[in-house]
């Protein structure tokens, strides 16, 4: 019997391919690859042309099924991606080169690790994968587009790709999460850490009791449209105080509150009955992902306890496993979360930019080994 053949097509938006078709590709643990976390991001006009978005996802099809998909985006600049390739493009421009725009597969403004090429489990995945790299193979044939960029993809997913395009030009990253060991209750983590940081987390947290703060969990429906415009005012201000506007608007947020809230969990501090500070959650079926976060006052110890001690808690409470709070921030090593490798890939059509590139993540790759190494030995378990 003859298998049908494998045919690419290219979305210009998420709105154009029923939910369910794409969402069966996507794993349970992973709310930031379903349809209605991208498609939210593009109808609230966050991702859009205007905003150096360009959304062209690639679909593989076997006769009407959908087998295959990656994310992708043509990128006119580098804001919003957090794998830092601005002295690339610079250094580039200064040659003579045009570095932008580029082709980017990634979760805009979210810097999970997670897999990031969709394949149905019944498909060919090599050949899947194969035709899905048409899409940025195609930009060596057009002088405008500079590179491709795989952001945030999962271990399985840069060694799959590595296999099959040894081109492709691996960096380095470091994150930190929390994996439950048997704690059984936060009481228990308390127990696996060093006397310093248990008295440490235990006085932070008693920190926040004695301002009058009281933290309350609003889960998927219980989240009203009082409480995420509460939220969007506080996330905000963490985008204002650096001077900058915020990555996401309003209008992203009250879409996921309808489309995904079964995926939604906010922590709201209150003083005097008032919301003053939110946390967003996002929840798989496995790990809890800390997104972003926002306060009204100047409270000592209160992001630490709404973005990292309620997120463990919660955690333990539910039977998740694990605990992303989000890059950057060596502040939550001493509090539990280990070190863990992340991996992006990089395609530059230029031989010279290629080259250069290829020296720059070697040399930067050591280092970011020696400083992970470095980091495991400072958790503070016994």
């Amino acid at each position: 019997m003859s298998v049908c053949p494998l045919r690419r097509s290219t979305l210009s938006a998420m709105e154009d391919i029923e939910a369910g078709q794409w969402d069966n590709l996507v794993g349970r643990d992973q709310p930031f690859l379903r349809h209605a976390f991208l498609n939210a991001l593009e109808v609230s006009g966050s991702v859009c042309p205007d905003t150096g978005w360009e959304p062209c996802h690639v679909c593989i099809w076997q006769g009407e099924a959908l087998v295959g998909a990656l994310p992708m985006y043509r990128k006119h600049h580098s804001y919003g991606e957090y794998v830092f390739d601005w002295g690339w493009a610079e250094a580039f421009e200064r040659a003579g080169g045009a570095y932008y725009p580029k082709l980017l597969s990634a979760i805009p403004f979210t810097p999970v690790p997670g897999p990031r090429t969709l394949i149905a489990p019944q498909a060919d995945a090599g050949a899947v994968r194969a035709a899905l790299a048409l899409a940025w193979q195609a930009s060596s044939q057009s002088p405008s587009l500079s590179s491709w960029h795989l952001l945030f993809a999962d271990e399985n997913d840069v060694s799959a790709w590595q296999a099959q395009f040894p081109e492709l030009i691996a960096r380095e990253g470091v994150q930190f999460q929390w994996q439950d060991d048997g704690f059984g209750d936060f009481d228990g983590f308390l127990t696996s850490l060093t006397s310093k940081r248990r008295k440490m987390i235990k006085r932070e947290r008693r920190l926040v009791a004695d301002q009058d703060i009281s933290l309350k969990r609003l889960e998927g429906h219980e989240i009203t449209p009082e409480a995420m415009a509460h939220f969007y005012r506080c996330y905000a201000i963490t985008y204002h105080e650096r001077g900058r506007a915020p990555y996401l608007n309003q209008a992203f947020f009250n879409q996921l509150r309808h489309t995904m809230p079964d995926a939604l969990m906010l922590v709201q501090a209150h003083i005097d009955g008032q919301p003053v500070a939110t946390a967003l959650y996002f929840r798989g079926e496995q790990t809890l992902y800390g997104r972003y976060w926002g306060s009204e006052v100047v409270a000592d110890c209160l992001h630490f306890e709404a973005c990292y001690y309620q997120g463990i808690e919660y955690c333990l409470e539910k039977g998740l496993s694990r605990f992303d709070p989000g890059t950057q921030g060596e502040h939550k090593l001493v509090r539990g979360f280990a070190p863990q490798r992340v991996r992006s890939l990089h395609y530059m059509v230029h031989p010279g930019l290629a080259a250069g590139v290829a020296r720059f993540c070697a040399e930067e790759g050591a280092h970011v080994l020696a400083y992970r190494e470095a980091a495991f030995q400072a958790l503070p378990f016994k």
